[in-house]
């Protein structure tokens, strides 16, 4: 269909709905309105090709599968209808009252051409009251019959409800909060609610200040803190990883100015310039960020550059956390709380979004936000006013580590005269001052100038570290007295021991030099151990998307190892080779090959004494695994001491198509209870693909195929108990909206994934350890990467599965 039915059955004089046309930009937006014309129905309509696909669906929608309603296509009708809400008069077509009912975005399952072509549709909703998966299935027509029918159906899942009515619970418009009979009785465009309907809550409270809008607001600055302030008197958001944008509104045109307040607009493509045009209001300074999230859903500032590289725009998304002016009123003056209720009715689920906020302890917030690898928290006073520039108004606490180092030299500055550019660090190692690195960010002027005098006065002619400096670590250096200690905030270690994203805090006056050692505490991220495997082409991409390479997976692998090493060393070992990255060929391997690394073991098979298969013995091991391009290490659930009898076991939940991340959670629990009824003690990793791993460590008495018939039947009994919800079997007719309980990872021969090992897919997730207080909605299969485990790993007070070795059991015949 095109608009030409739509607007050939109205007269645009006498309705109030509007006009549009075909967008040339589509999205995913949908909604439902609800429709007292001739006979009350519910009208859905979901976003193709530029139009709005609608079916007017007779007794509305029904979260309970079993009931099938009947889905009337009708004309497309233009993206503007999607907003619309009043009462269509009398003698035109479909006269009656509309509210917006719900609205939102919506998730085809698969391709919604073929989809609508082939009469089937499944596709997710997010809206405020409809979610999760639904299906449209159209009906055979009958002979004769014009119109097409379809039923829409709710799929099963964790939205699913079989009690009650969400019509009659949920009857109020999610636009203006107004009853049916509310907008019948009052003026077009206008709400006893909220003003202009096209505005929502447009009304501003007294203390606004009417004026004109300004063509740019220096914009509010978080000052740095050590940890986030507490109390009510705060809120606190998530900090992104993006570019700071002031979005300025202003008959209908739209600019998007950087923090400098340079016009950016064009960069960011018509996409999310059309959803500011979309916000039916007169005027707007709205203060936010631009972002791309990543495939775990955070923002991604490296992938953010790659699109902006790339001309790419569909990925953009703007998260508002402050309004600055509405409507011709200056509200900068009114307490933060106040600015955000206004803002956040401006907001949805598109690309424009609204930047939640907590009231919680902040430290807690901050604790969670780092376990998640996050950038840190911003905290605001709540009833603070909008004030350009850095306050203490707003502070922001971020996710990394800090601790003391010995100054050994500088580097003087280059921009500056009389003033230090860089300090060089160490710390003391068996007595002796060892290089760490270079700090060269989070001076003042003053600083730099009064850290230039002190040091000037205590230079020497030699070098005070243990080792001769590199070309790059000794270029320009001038060499001083070990004896100022500096404190440093920074991210993390790289593999060769150097500081990594460090930031000066200041001189401590309080510790002598010589007491300052590294400080490796089991709660964060270890030292990374030296490797002396060399890479050759070290710079080669393995993961194109997230600009991974050769080296980037090494130093990871160093940094992780103190973790991952007791679940590799001395077991047999299958690969996922990519020798060329994720987009180049692929292929496993569990045997030797012709020019492998010296460092990779070879090792028999007691049962096959044909080729070798492969081991290694420490990091350097590893390392000559990523040398050849090993992207997935898959070790054997038992070691070479004991081939026979595991000291694992690993249930792997598969979801299938439509399993919502909910019911994955729920199976992982419900796994963890049955191996804790058989006396085991439950561990969890995310499979860096679609699920999650439960393992359960074993003292190895059993053998293999005691091990398989003990999982087996804990598999076959989940899915006899919850038909519904599990299979046992891997037959891919079965698994459709069904989890797979796969219990064929224990047997002989068989793997499974290593924790902290790297994945061959886009995004370079990683398989984590999570402690089962982790699990919750915000940290699906695939959010932790090679790119963001340093900083989860720093926030930890512990490491998951550190007693995972010492709580080990013997599976007995009892159990």
């Amino acid at each position: 269909m095109s608009l030409q039915t739509y607007q050939a059955k109205r007269n645009f004089k006498t309705t109030p709905e509007p006009r549009g046309r075909k967008a040339k930009v589509s999205g995913h937006s949908f909604v439902i309105q609800k429709h007292a014309a001739t006979r009350l129905h519910y009208d859905l309509r979901l976003e193709m090709d530029g139009v709005l696909k609608s079916w007017a669906v007779t007794k509305g929608p029904s979260l309970d599968p079993s009931e099938k309603r009947l889905a009337v296509q009708v004309e497309d009708h233009p993206l503007d209808y999607g907003d619309f809400e009043g009462t269509i008069p009398k003698g035109e077509y479909g006269a009656g009252t509309v509210i917006v009912w719900d609205r939102g975005t919506w998730a085809p399952a698969f391709d919604p051409k073929k989809g609508f072509a082939k009469g089937h549709l499944e596709f997710d909703l997010a809206g405020d009251k409809l979610t999760g998966r639904w299906h449209l299935v159209r009906m055979q027509g009958k002979p004769g019959e014009t119109r097409e029918n379809w039923l829409l159906i709710k799929g099963d899942d964790a939205a699913t409800r079989v009690s009650g009515d969400v019509l009659l619970d949920m009857p109020l418009s999610v636009k203006t909060g107004r009853e049916m009979a509310e907008v019948a009785q009052e003026a077009p465009g206008r709400s006893s609610k909220t003003g202009r309907t096209g505005a929502a809550k447009a009304m501003v409270p007294a203390g606004g200040k009417t004026a004109s809008l300004p063509d740019f607001v220096p914009p509010a600055l978080a000052t740095l803190v050590a940890k986030p302030p507490q109390g009510a008197d705060w809120l606190h958001e998530i900090k992104f990883d993006g570019y700071r944008l002031q979005a300025r509104i202003a008959g209908g045109k739209v600019r998007l100015l950087s923090r400098s307040g340079l016009d950016w607009t064009d960069k960011f493509g018509p996409a999310l310039q059309a959803a500011f045009q979309g916000l039916k209001l007169d005027d707007a300074l709205i203060d936010g960020e631009v972002v791309v999230e990543g495939r775990a859903g955070a923002s991604d500032f490296s992938a953010l550059q790659a699109d902006l590289s790339a001309g790419r725009s569909d990925r953009f998304v703007y998260y508002a956390f402050d309004l600055l002016h509405l409507n011709g009123t200056d509200i900068r003056r009114l307490p933060l709380s106040h600015r955000k209720d206004l803002l956040r009715p401006l907001t949805g689920t598109g690309p424009l979004r609204f930047s939640e906020h907590f009231g919680e302890d902040g430290a807690l917030v901050l604790r969670h936000a780092c376990r998640l690898s996050l950038e840190g928290v911003i905290s605001k006073r709540v009833e603070a006013a909008y004030r350009s520039g850095r306050s203490r108004a707003w502070v922001k606490s971020k996710c990394s580590a800090r601790q003391e180092f010995v100054v050994g030299g500088y580097v003087p500055s280059t921009t500056g005269q009389a003033a230090i550019g860089s300090l060089i660090l160490g710390v003391y190692e068996g007595g002796k001052l060892t290089p760490v690195g270079r700090v060269g960010t989070g001076f003042t002027a003053k600083v730099a100038q009064d850290l230039f005098r002190r040091l000037k006065q205590m230079t020497v002619a030699h070098s005070p570290f243990s080792r001769t400096l590199t070309t790059e670590e000794g270029r320009n250096a001038v060499y001083v007295r070990p004896e100022l200690v500096a404190e440093v905030e920074f991210r993390a270690w790289t593999a060769d021991g150097h500081l990594r994203h460090a930031a000066f805090r200041g001189l401590r006056e309080d510790k002598p030099a010589s007491k300052i050692i590294r400080e490796t505490p089991v709660s964060k991220v270890e030292t990374p151990p030296r490797r002396t495997v060399t890479l050759t082409h070290p710079d080669r991409v393995y993961w194109p998307g997230e600009g991974v390479t050769k080296a980037d997976l090494a130093d990871y692998y160093a940094e992780v190892w103190h973790l991952m090493g007791p679940h590799i060393v001395g077991r047999p070992l299958a690969l996922l080779r990519c020798p060329e990255g994720i987009t180049g060929q692929q292929f496993f391997q569990k045997h030797a090959w012709k020019g492998m690394n010296a460092k990779i073991t070879q090792v028999r098979d007691p049962r096959d004494k044909a080729d070798p298969m492969v081991a290694v013995q420490d990091l350097d091991g590893l390392i000559g695994l990523v040398q050849a391009g090993a992207l997935e290490i898959h070790p054997w659930g038992s070691t070479l001491a004991n081939w026979e009898k595991p000291d694992r076991i690993v249930m792997d939940l598969d979801p299938g198509e439509g399993v919502a991340w909910s019911a994955v959670i729920a199976a992982a629990q419900e796994v963890k209870q049955r191996l804790e009824a058989a006396g085991l003690v439950a561990f969890l990793k995310t499979s860096g693909g679609k699920g999650l791993h439960v393992v359960a460590p074993l003292t190895p008495k059993a053998t293999w195929p005691n091990v398989k018939a003990f999982t087996k039947a804990m598999a076959v009994a989940m899915a006899a108990d919850a038909p519904e919800s599990y299979v046992a079997t891997v037959v891919k007719a079965r698994r459709k909206g069904k989890i797979l309980i796969d219990y064929l990872r224990n047997q002989r021969g068989a793997t499974a994934v290593a924790p902290y090992s790297s994945r061959a897919r886009p995004g370079a997730a990683v398989s984590a350890p999570l402690s089962w207080d982790d699990l919750g909605p915000e940290m699906g299969p695939d959010h932790f990467t090679v790119l963001n485990m340093a900083v989860r790993l720093g926030a930890l007070d512990q490491d998951p599965w550190q007693n995972f070795h010492a709580v080990a059991v013997p599976l007995t015949a009892k159990r």
